[in-house]
Formats: structure tokens, sequence, C-alpha cells
């Protein structure tokens, strides 16, 4: 007979999907360039595929994926997650072209996304009200270590073995993960008598599907191509079709009701406005460390990690904090502190020190910390239990559109200021001053830009009112 798992066990668990998943976002970074070495393309256009596939794919099906949960049960979406991610990883691992490597990922991402769509409830529902802070503390700790990890490991595995093996070591992780979940979850099959909406979910799919590739191009492909028009096209007709088919629903994909309630509304908007602050650092800082101070690879990776081990370490102190005081104050008090650690980022040149980088890391990653784990607790304390697989597909689709737009925005900046081509020129004449200046005023303002965005956060953190 199934009996429910411990707290810990159910965390253990829930871990192996979420550090898989969060691996594979960063893992493949650094192993691109042998990957398009070992199929003769070049880095960029059709290579960089590989990444932007997999990420494209999460985001347009979380949000799809966490209704079907509260529908069928959380259970059954993880074990299927848990197969597929690893036949995916499989596929992609022995894939002979680069086009059918690209297609592997596709189906790895659908498995990440059953995975991500449902980790917060499966935690949720496993530990008491009272904890529930610290159990997506917890979950917010194996996102950062899976980050972190992602890079040395996979510059371990490339020049130890072959890129194929950073695939292939997925799949006996989520074979043990399905046999486990299987044993030791109890069953959690449910049949919601309302039929699903097929229709909302085709449509939701290419409004996230489409903004999300977008987003992706655009600073490559140049925001006025016919392709990055025609996928912001595709995504706002089929944003109008989709709320006009919500309304007409009797059980519509996303329940209005959710954002009626404060809590939940301004929390999720804190959600998405801080990732859209907060992610231009993972995505200007190295090409600071690259272009302007001219670091090697393995430095750079190493002086990015601060970044999400901070996180990791605060972040479960954060949740048992907003479970005994609340979220409010802490996530206003974190997301100032994140304001203030991109304007202090901000501030480096040519001539900082490395503990001047670091330093300031610590400070933007401490007030994230501070911030992500009690908004994370709101947003799943504010929804019902029917609905808690919604509130976490909310959640992943939250912080993945708020990281797609927050690189589009840092880069739009960054682009128009002259930074990208001055980064370009940095590499024939390095000390150029004016190359460097117009390289360090676009970087300036592309995280001055991101501060104000976490300024509007801190005011949104402050609207969601005092939780009952």
């Amino acid at each position: 007979m199934t009996r429910t798992p411990s707290k810990w066990t159910a965390f253990a668990i829930v871990a192996i999907g979420v550090f898989m998943c969060t691996l594979d976002t960063s893992i493949v970074n650094v192993s691109l360039p042998p990957i398009a070495r070992y199929f003769g393309v070049a880095i960029g256009a059709e290579a960089e595929w590989v990444i932007i596939a997999y990420l494209v794919v999460i985001a347009s099906t979380l949000l799809i994926v966490g209704r079907l949960s509260d529908r069928i049960g959380r259970k059954p979406i993880w074990l299927a997650g848990l197969l597929v991610f690893s036949a995916g990883s499989a596929l992609c691992g022995a894939a002979p072209a680069l086009r059918l490597l690209i297609a592997a990922r596709v189906l790895q991402g659908i498995g990440a996304s059953l995975l991500m769509s449902v980790s917060p409830a499966m935690l949720v529902a496993s530990f008491p009200p009272q904890e529930r802070g610290r159990a997506l503390g917890m979950n917010a700790m194996v996102v950062a270590f899976g980050i972190t990890a992602g890079p040395p490991l996979g510059g371990a595995i490339v020049q130890a073995a072959s890129w194929r093996w950073i695939f292939y070591l997925n799949v006996p992780i989520g074979i043990a993960g399905a046999i486990a979940t299987w044993i030791v979850w109890p069953s959690d099959a449910r049949r919601e008598s309302r039929r699903f909406d097929v229709a909302g979910a085709v449509l939701l799919g290419a409004t996230l599907g489409g903004a999300a590739t977008a987003l992706s191009i655009g600073n490559e492909a140049g925001w006025s191509s016919p392709a990055v028009l025609a996928l912001a096209a595709v995504a706002l007709v089929s944003l109008v079709l989709f709320v006009v088919q919500e309304r007409r629903h009797e059980a519509p994909l996303l329940d209005q009701s959710l954002f009626r309630n404060r809590l939940f509304a301004w929390a999720t908007a804190s959600l998405v406005l801080s990732f859209l602050a907060m992610f231009a650092i993972t995505f200007l800082l190295p090409i600071y460390l690259v272009q302007l101070r001219r670091l090697d690879l393995q430095t750079v990776g190493l002086l990015l990690t601060p970044f999400p081990l901070v996180i990791a370490v605060i972040a479960p102190f954060a949740g048992q904090a907003a479970d005994r005081m609340g979220t409010r104050g802490l996530a206003t008090t974190g997301m100032a502190i994140l304001c203030t650690g991109l304007l202090l980022l901000s501030q480096l040149d040519a001539h900082s020190s490395i503990a001047d980088i670091v330093w300031r890391q610590l400070v933007a990653a401490a007030g994230m910390a501070l911030f992500q784990s009690p908004n994370n607790s709101a947003i799943m304390g504010a929804a019902p239990r029917e609905r808690q697989g919604v509130a976490a597909g909310m959640l992943a689709t939250g912080r993945t559109m708020g990281q797609s737009l927050s690189v589009a925005i840092a880069g739009a900046v960054f682009g128009s200021l002259g930074g990208a081509a001055a980064g370009r020129a940095l590499a024939l004449a390095p000390d150029d001053p004016v190359l460097i200046a117009t390289f360090t005023r676009s970087y300036h303002y592309a995280l001055v830009t991101c501060a104000s965005i976490a300024v509007v956060a801190v005011f949104t953190s402050l609207m969601r009112g005092r939780e009952r």
C-alpha cells in the first residue's frame, strides 16, 4: 500500500527533477562550442537553437501543464516529466545531426515543463502550511545549485569524454527518480467533469511561444526583422483570441478569480519584475568580463559563481523567516537591496578590482535571495488547493518570461547606445579609450534601466497588503 512520503523524501524526489532541469539550462551553454564544431557549423544561427528550442518549449507550455495537473493530479504529470526528460536526454546524446539534436531538445523541454510546472505544488502539498516558505526556499536552493554546477560540470565532462555525456548523465538519474516516485508517492489521480480547454491551450502556447522566440532571437536578428515582427504578430493575435476563448469556456485555463486576490496579483507582478530586473546581470556581466576586461572563460566562470551560491545559501533562511514574519516586508526589503546591487554593478569599469566585481554581485544576490522565497510562498499560499497547479505554472512562466524580457531590454539598451559594436571592436583595439568609454556607458545605462524596474517591483511588493 502506498503511503504519503515524509516531507524530506518528497523534497529529495522533487529536487532530482528540479536539479536536472536547471542543470540543463546552464550546462549546454558551455558545451555549445564543441557541439557546433562537431556538426561543422558556426556558433550562432542554427547552433543557438540547441539552447533556444529548450527554453521556448518550456515557456510556452508551463501554464498549460499546471492547469492540466489540477485536472488529473500531480503524480502522473511528474512521472511523465521524468520519463519524457530522460528519453529526450538519451535522444540528445545519440543525435547524429544538429537538427535531430534540436528536435530532441524540444522533447527534453516538454519533459522539463512537466517537471517545473508542478514541483512547487508538490512541495507545498508535502510540507505543513507553516513551513511553506521553508520548502520553497529549499527549492530555490536546488535551482541555484543546478545553475551553478552547469558550467564547471559541463566543461569537465566535455574535456574528459564528449559533449554527448552531458545529456546521457540525465538518463539514470531520471529513471531512478521515476522509480522512487512510483514507489513512495501516493496516487492523487483525479478527474474534472468539465472538459479541458484545448483551443485555449493552443492559443496560449502560440502566445507564449511566439513571444519567447521573438525575445530570444530579437537582439541577433534585429527587432525590425521580418521573423521577429511575424512572431510578435502571432503572439499578439493569439493573445487576443485566447482572451476571447477564456471568456467563453466553462473551465478556462486561467482562473480569473486568482487575479482578484490582491496578494496573488501583486506578488505575481513582483515576480515578473524581479526577474526582468535581475536576469540582466547574468547576461551583461559575462560580456563585461570577456570583452572589456579580456578575462579567460575559466576565470569568468569562477567570478560568476558567487551570485547563485549566495541565493542557494540565503533562500532557505528567507523562506523560514517568511513563515514566521509574513512575506511583505521581506520581499520589499529584498527588492530594494537588489536595486542597490544593480546600481553598484552598473558602476564597474575597465579598472574595477576583482573584489569590486565580487562584493557588488553579493549585494544583488542577497537581495534576490531575500525576495524570492517569500514572494513564491505568497503566490502559492494565495491560491486555493484546487488551483495549486495553475499557481505553480504561473510562477514558473513568470520567471521564464521575465528572464527573456530582461535579456531583450538590457540587450536593446546596451546595443542601441553602441555597447555591442564597441565590444566587438575591442577585440582588435583593446586599449582604445573611445571604445572603452562607449562600452562602459552602454553597460551602465543598461543596468540602471534594470534598477529602475526593480524600483517598480519594490512598489508592487508593498501593494500586496498583509497576509491573513
